[in-house]
């Protein structure tokens, strides 16, 4: 979940994890004299009219995209910024994002993967400027389904800067920028694809904080930001890609997967009752199906989502040549992350990867020296990152929550009964998923009362029955 705190101040959690928020100088010198490695052996695609679609104020700008018609099907063009074209093998730039792995998301502050020389600048895809990319070409048929895939290095310009605010706003009104004209068509082409393999599609919603002042006293509100469906069809292009790029790894033998084991029988079982306390009936749907269904956008349409992200435990990230292939259940197929790389160390290295199987030459030495290294970095960083973000969000509802101490809340009890010491539960308003002192019964609608909200140790209790 996406987290928008501006407000509040996130450097004791920074400090705590040892997250750097800043660059040594000889790396942000090396940076800001990087140049593109493989700029003469580029196919030149400016003549595609891409653009992004991105948040608001966003500059690191990792994927541009155009879909045309082809016949009774779809051609899709997929540019994704060549980080590696900017990272020599050996340099103090892939020496420190093999420390980092991954930015990590601080809400006030993020904590970058490279330099902002690189990642907001020479290697993101800005508007009305030449930039190397890594284009893949994807034909569909009518269905949506993959008939033909490649992927090759490119010379690329992007014609406009959206953000999703803005296209939401043109999907609304049907005046949908050109190059992005059919991306409701074929998103929901492949949303349909994934309900086929019955793929588990989390939509979370983001989170912001506002300050208020509308009582005469100061304090801070959590509300909910929209998921708009062009959100999501925009992902369905990311999933595209990553699918493809997994099916040919695999095929091939060599390469890096994330994968993810199914969820358990009881698992499933437990999350269909969590949804039924939360007042959704599955009718005899699968997951994938009711999840696809839920409006994403309301209370207990988050909570659910939050739900269904323990259904999702357990991904790694697997070097084919150390360990057989595996799928990833969540998607329904193999995969693996190769449109993030501005924002991921294994999607550079994963690219490269592809570009070898697809252009029929030996994956470089470099990549293979240094798979060890990037499967163990993402692992110990994505760990990292999943506890920065919980401990991020637990200060947030805690600052949010101390001016009302004492205070009786709405609440639905989303796992309790009389094996629990503490109660799971949804708080309605503020949006919230905390524990609650007592054994009330799984699905009851009740009245808890907020004993603690301790903005220092991130702590939040509530106590029923309220009283």
């Amino acid at each position: 979940m996406k987290l928008y705190a501006a407000p509040l101040d996130f450097r004791a959690i920074a400090e705590e994890f040892s997250v750097p928020t800043d660059f040594p100088a000889d790396v942000t010198a090396h940076a800001a004299a990087a140049h593109d490695r493989y700029a003469e052996s580029r196919r030149d695609a400016r003549d595609i009219p891409f653009v992004t679609i991105d948040p608001a104020g966003s500059k690191d700008l990792d994927q541009a995209v155009f879909i045309e018609a082809r016949g009774a099907g779809y051609r899709v063009h997929y540019a994704i910024a060549d980080v590696a074209a900017f990272v020599e093998p050996g340099s103090v730039l892939e020496e420190e994002s093999l420390k980092r792995g991954q930015t990590i998301y601080l809400p006030d502050e993020p904590a970058r993967l490279h330099p902002a020389q690189l990642s907001e600048d020479r290697a993101s895809l800005l508007a009305d400027v030449d930039r190397p990319a890594v284009l893949w070409t994807f034909d569909l048929d009518s269905a949506g389904e993959v008939e033909d895939f490649k992927v090759e290095r490119a010379l690329v310009r992007n014609r406009a800067r959206l953000d999703y605010d803005q296209v939401h706003q043109d999907l609304e009104n049907g005046s949908l920028h050109s190059s992005i004209a059919l991306l409701p068509q074929v998103g929901k082409l492949r949303q349909a694809s994934s309900l086929r393999r019955e793929a588990i599609n989390l939509r979370v919603p983001s989170q912001r904080v506002s300050e208020t002042t509308d009582d005469g006293a100061g304090h801070y509100e959590l509300i909910i930001e929209p998921r708009y469906e062009v959100m999501d069809f925009n992902s369905e292009i990311s999933l595209l890609t990553g699918m493809c790029a997994g099916q040919l790894m695999e095929r091939h033998g060599i390469g890096f997967l994330r994968t993810l084991a199914a969820a358990t029988p009881e698992a499933e079982e437990e999350f269909r009752s969590e949804a039924q306390a939360l007042g959704f009936s599955l009718d005899g749907q699968s997951i994938s199906e009711f999840l696809h269904s839920v409006d994403a956008d309301s209370p207990r349409g988050m909570a659910i989502m939050r739900e269904a992200q323990r259904l999702l435990r357990g991904a790694d990230y697997v070097w084919l040549d150390d360990a057989p292939a595996e799928v990833h259940a969540g998607i329904g197929g193999f995969y693996a992350h190769v449109t993030a790389p501005l924002r991921r160390l294994v999607d550079r290295f994963a690219t490269e990867v592809c570009l070898a199987l697809s252009g029929g030459y030996e994956v470089p030495e470099w990549v293979r020296e240094r798979a060890g290294d990037v499967v163990s970095t993402m692992r110990s960083t994505s760990q990292l990152a999943s506890q920065v973000d919980k401990a991020c969000l637990n200060l947030t509802e805690a600052t949010v929550l101390a001016p009302w101490v004492g205070t009786n809340f709405d609440a639905v009890v989303v796992d309790g009964g009389p094996k629990r010491e503490k109660a799971r539960l949804f708080v309605l308003e503020p949006p919230v998923i905390g524990e609650a002192v007592g054994q009330p019964a799984t699905g009851q609608e009740t009245t808890v009362s907020l004993v603690k909200a301790e903005v220092a140790k991130r702590d939040v209790l509530f106590a029923w029955p309220a009283d």
